[in-house]
């Protein structure tokens, strides 16, 4: 045999090895088979596809800023829909953005970390409709939510609610009116999950009254009236608590 033909015939061989290596590889990693693909021409693999055993694709990983790393993961479910894709945003190498689909193909859920600190705190609700109906923040960053905003169908806020204290329970709710400005906030100040405290502004977020319910019974029983210029204008009060003002102190 000649110097050429053995040469030919260890690169056939090592070729054959190569390819077996490499299927063997796929298997185990539960892929049929991974197709790279240059999606802009640039000459760079910019997206690879994971397809399974039955021939459809399970995951498409994305380079979308040319860097050679993955960028965005889109999973796919049964039947051939998007059912969750994770982002990195800051191209960390690190996944900080999840979105999640029904079998639809309907936006439910959104994820993320808003620090870009591996600690998801931000979690979006999506209705039928896939218009954002409630947003979860973790603001402290305990792992445990503690603001809490509701949106009409307009997607519009109307509501926020507020654990300003960690312990689990919400003790501040702020009402906006349909201009998404802020009307009026609630307030718990003894801890007993009820509101005891209520702010009412105008329409350029000056304050206008304050209410106390300073007997627990669930009423106003002492009412702060404030002028345009932000001054104690007078005080209502309802001293026997039968919910009508029975002395008015003028300031």
């Amino acid at each position: 045999m000649s110097k050429d033909n053995k040469v030919s015939s260890k690169l056939k061989k090592l070729i054959f090895s190569s390819i077996v290596f490499h299927c063997l590889m796929v298997a185990s990693s539960g892929w049929a088979e991974v197709n790279e693909i240059d999606s802009d021409f640039d000459g760079k693999i910019d997206q690879w596809q994971h397809v399974g055993s039955n021939g459809n694709v399970e995951k498409i990983e994305h380079d979308s800023n040319a860097d050679g790393k993955v960028d965005q993961v889109d999973f796919y479910g049964k039947n051939k829909q998007v059912i969750r894709v994770e982002f990195d945003r800051n191209s960390d190498g690190k996944m900080d953005h999840h979105q999640i689909y029904s079998e639809a193909g309907k936006l439910v859920q959104v994820e993320k970390s808003s620090k870009f600190n591996d600690l998801f705190d931000w979690k979006e609700t999506y209705g039928a409709d896939e218009k954002l109906s409630q947003v979860e923040i973790d603001q402290d960053q305990n792992r445990k939510p503690d603001t809490w905003q509701f949106y009409n169908e307009q997607e519009k806020l109307i509501r926020v609610e507020r654990d300003s204290t960690g312990n689990g329970k919400v003790d501040q709710w702020s009402v906006f009116s349909s201009g998404e400005t802020l009307n009026h906030s609630a307030f718990d100040t003894t801890d007993d999950g009820k509101p005891d405290q209520w702010q009412y502004l105008d329409s350029s977020k000056n304050l206008t009254k304050v209410e106390y319910d300073t007997n627990k019974d669930g009423k106003a029983d002492r009412w702060e009236h404030f002028n345009s210029s932000g001054k104690l204008d007078k005080v209502e009060l309802d001293r026997n608590f039968d919910g009508k003002v029975d002395m008015t102190q003028k300031k």
